[in-house]
C-alpha cells in the first residue's frame, strides 16, 4: 500500500498528457499548376533554392541581397534573438546540474571590560579580541533524469523555433530586396517608355506644325498634340521621382541608408527569368522555415507538458556539503570541519489540484500549437500553389503581349508614315500611337509581375536558407 500513492500520481500524470493529438501533415500529392509550352519547370535539384537569387545571373541583385543579409537591422535583430535563445537553453538545462555556491565570512570583535568582577576560569575572559572565520560549500542536485529529458525536449524545441524564425526572417528579407529591385527595374522601363512617348509626341507635333504651315492640316492638330506632349513630359517627371524613391527603399533594405541613390544602377529591362524548380507539396515540410518553426513549437509545448506531468511525482534531491569554521578568543580557540551528505524528498500534496490545472492548461497550449502547425502547413501549400499558378499565367501573358507589342509598333510606324505623307489624318495616327503605348505599358507591367511572382514562388517553396544544415524534423508528433 505504501506505493499506491506514487503509482496513482504517475497514472494521473501520464493520463493527463496522453490525449494530445498528433498533427495532421497530409497534403495533396501534387500542385495543380498549368504548364506554359511545357517548359516552365526546371528539374528537381537543378536550381539552388538556398541562394535562388543566383539563378537570375544579376550581380547587382546578388550584391544587394548579400548586403541586406549582413547589414539590415531585421537580420541583425533575428541573429540577436537566436543568440538569446541559445543562452536561454543553457540557462534552463544548467538548473538540472548540481547547484551550489561557496560562502565565507570573517568577523573580528574587540571587547574592553569597563566594570564588574570576572571569575577566574581557564579560557574565559571578557576582554580581548575575538576572531571568527567560516567557509561552506553546500550543493543541491535534483535527481530526476526524466524531467531533465523533458526539459531538454522543451528548450530544444524553443531553440529550433528560434533558428527557423531567424532563417525565415532572412529568407523574407532576401525576397523583399528582390521584389523591390524588380519594381525599380519596372519603373526604369516605364520611365524609358514615357520618354519615348514624349519623343513620339514631339515628332507628331513637328509633323502637325509643318502640315499646318503647308496648308495641309488645321492648326488645331498641333495644339492637340501639344497637350499629349505635356502629359507625356509630366508622366516622365513623376516616374523619375518614383524611381528615385524606390532606389532609396532598396538602399535602406541593403543597409546602405546614407548612400546617394545615384550609386544604385537600375537597368531598364527585366531580362530572361529563370525557371522554377519542379517540387512536390511534401517538400514544404522540410523547406519552409515557418512550417518547421511551427513543428518546433509543438516539441516545446509537448516537452513542457511532460515537465508539468512529472511535477506530480516525488522529487529527490541529493545535498552534500563541506564546512569549515574557526573561532579564536582570549584563552580559547576551536576549529571545526564538517562533511554533510543528505537526501531530501518532496512530494506534492495540497498543491496537486494546482499542478493538475497547470497540466491541463499546458495540454491546451499544446493543442493550440498543433492547430497552428496545421494552419501554417495549409497556408504554405496555398501560397505555393497560388504562386505557381499565377506565375504560369504571367508568363503566358508576357508571351502574348510581346507579340502584340511588336505588331502594335509596326502598325503605328506605318500609320505615322501615312500621316507624314498626307494619306491619313491625325486621329488615325494618334489612335495607332495610343494602341502601341497601351500594349507596351501592359507588357512592362506583365514582365515586372512575372519577375516578382518568380521571387514569390522561390520564397513560397522554402528558398532562401540552407535547409540541409538542420536535422530532419521530428517535432510534429
Amino acid at each position: 500500500m505504501r506505493y499506491a500513492a506514487p503509482a496513482l500520481l504517475a497514472c494521473l500524470a501520464l493520463g493527463a498528457c496522453a490525449h494530445v493529438r498528433p498533427a495532421d501533415k497530409s497534403l495533396p500529392p501534387a500542385f495543380e499548376t498549368v504548364e506554359v509550352n511545357g517548359a516552365s519547370r526546371a528539374p528537381a535539384g537543378s536550381i539552388d533554392l538556398d541562394r535562388w537569387w543566383l539563378a537570375f545571373n544579376d550581380p547587382e541583385l546578388t550584391g544587394l541581397i548579400e548586403q541586406a543579409l549582413a547589414h539590415n537591422p531585421d537580420a541583425r535583430t533575428a541573429a540577436a534573438k537566436l543568440t538569446e535563445a541559445r543562452a536561454d537553453r543553457t540557462e534552463d538545462l544548467v538548473q538540472f546540474a548540481p547547484q551550489g555556491d561557496i560562502t565565507a565570512s570573517a568577523t573580528r570583535t574587540k571587547d574592553i571590560q569597563l566594570a564588574g568582577t570576572v571569575f577566574d576560569f581557564p579560557g574565559f575572559s571578557t576582554s580581548g579580541v575575538t576572531q571568527a572565520n567560516a567557509a561552506n560549500f553546500n550543493v543541491s542536485w535534483e535527481l530526476d533524469i526524466f524531467k531533465f529529458l523533458a526539459a531538454r525536449n522543451a528548450v530544444g524545441g524553443d531553440l529550433a523555433a528560434a533558428r527557423f524564425d531567424y532563417e525565415g526572417t532572412r529568407a523574407t528579407l532576401a525576397a523583399n530586396v528582390a521584389d523591390a529591385y524588380f519594381q525599380a527595374r519596372g519603373l526604369a522601363i516605364q520611365l524609358e517608355d514615357a520618354r519615348e512617348s514624349a519623343r513620339i509626341e514631339r515628332n507628331l507635333y513637328d509633323s502637325a506644325t509643318k502640315r499646318a504651315q503647308a496648308g495641309l492640316a488645321a492648326t488645331s492638330d498641333a495644339d492637340r498634340v501639344a497637350g499629349d506632349l505635356a502629359q507625356a513630359d509630366a508622366q516622365a517627371a513623376g516616374l523619375e521621382a518614383e524611381l528615385q524613391a524606390q532606389r532609396r527603399t532598396i538602399l535602406i533594405l541593403a543597409g546602405r541608408t546614407i548612400e546617394p541613390t545615384a550609386n544604385l544602377a537600375v537597368d531598364a529591362s527585366i531580362g530572361a527569368l529563370p525557371p522554377v524548380p519542379e517540387s512536390l507539396p511534401s517538400e514544404l515540410l522540410k523547406r519552409r522555415p515557418d512550417v518547421r518553426e511551427a513543428a518546433a513549437r509543438i516539441t516545446s509545448a509537448y516537452g513542457q507538458g511532460q515537465i508539468d506531468a512529472l511535477s506530480l511525482l516525488p522529487t529527490f534531491s541529493y545535498k552534500p556539503g563541506l564546512g569549515w569554521a574557526q573561532q579564536t578568543q582570549p584563552g580559547f580557540s576551536v576549529t571545526i570541519q564538517s562533511i554533510v551528505s543528505g537526501l531530501a524528498v518532496t512530494q506534492p500534496v495540497l498543491s496537486i489540484p494546482k499542478l493538475l490545472a497547470e497540466l491541463r492548461a499546458q495540454n491546451a497550449r499544446t493543442e493550440q500549437a498543433v492547430d497552428a502547425y496545421e494552419k501554417t502547413l495549409q497556408t504554405a501549400f496555398t501560397d505555393s500553389e497560388g504562386a505557381l499558378v499565377r506565375l504560369d499565367a504571367d508568363r503566358k501573358r508576357v508571351a502574348l503581349l510581346t507579340d502584340g507589342e511588336a505588331r502594335a509598333e509596326r502598325g503605328y510606324k506605318a500609320t505615322k508614315l501615312g500621316y507624314d505623307r498626307g494619306l491619313n489624318d491625325l486621329q488615325t495616327a494618334l489612335s495607332a500611337e495610343q494602341s502601341w503605348r497601351s500594349t507596351r505599358s501592359q507588357l512592362t507591367a506583365a514582365q515586372v509581375q512575372a519577375a516578382r511572382r518568380t521571387v514569390q514562388v522561390y520564397k513560397a517553396l522554402g528558398g532562401g536558407w540552407p535547409a540541409e544544415r538542420f536535422p530532419s524534423d521530428k517535432q510534429a508528433r
